[in-house]
């Protein structure tokens, strides 16, 4: 049960993290390229991930019983990991583009500016931080309230 918490409230994180990148990715888009969404491999990655998070809770809800529910979850959750690497790092490449190259190219070199490489990985830091400490307050709060009397 304590697993199917840590796992639920995850892929909550998750999805609320995927909106935000895919919404303020095409605030950006719409600057950059005058349109907010184009079908470019990458906005059409983001997008199938969106449907696998939506598939995954549409899945939660529909069984009742909470064993088979985090059963059925974890299995799910096991074959989402493993296409979303495709989807997010191997189909862009493959791919033609509008987004520029790949931070990491295929030569395995970092492709950046050292002052924007900077701001990136402490970004990325802070919004790793951000998730975990989110993930720890939802897995207290979902906690306390399996133990309140209904």
């Amino acid at each position: 049960m304590d697993d199917d918490i840590k796992s639920a409230s995850a892929a909550g994180l998750g999805l609320l993290f995927c909106v935000l990148a895919t919404v303020t990715g095409a605030i950006w888009a719409r600057f950059s390229w005058g349109t907010y969404w184009n079908w470019d491999p990458r906005q059409t990655s983001i997008f199938v991930l969106l449907l696998i998070y939506g598939a995954y809770f549409a899945l939660r809800s529909a069984v009742e019983i909470e064993e088979k529910r985090a059963a059925l979850s974890a299995v799910y959750s096991i074959i989402g990991a493993v296409t979303m690497p495709f989807f997010m790092f191997i189909m862009p490449r493959i791919l033609a583009s509008l987004h520029p190259e790949p931070i990491l190219n295929v030569q395995g070199k970092v492709h950046m500016n050292t002052t924007m490489l900077i701001i990136f990985i402490s970004s990325l830091a802070g919004f790793t931080g951000l998730f975990f400490w989110m993930w720890n307050l939802r897995i207290r709060t979902t906690r306390i309230e399996a133990h309140q009397p209904h």
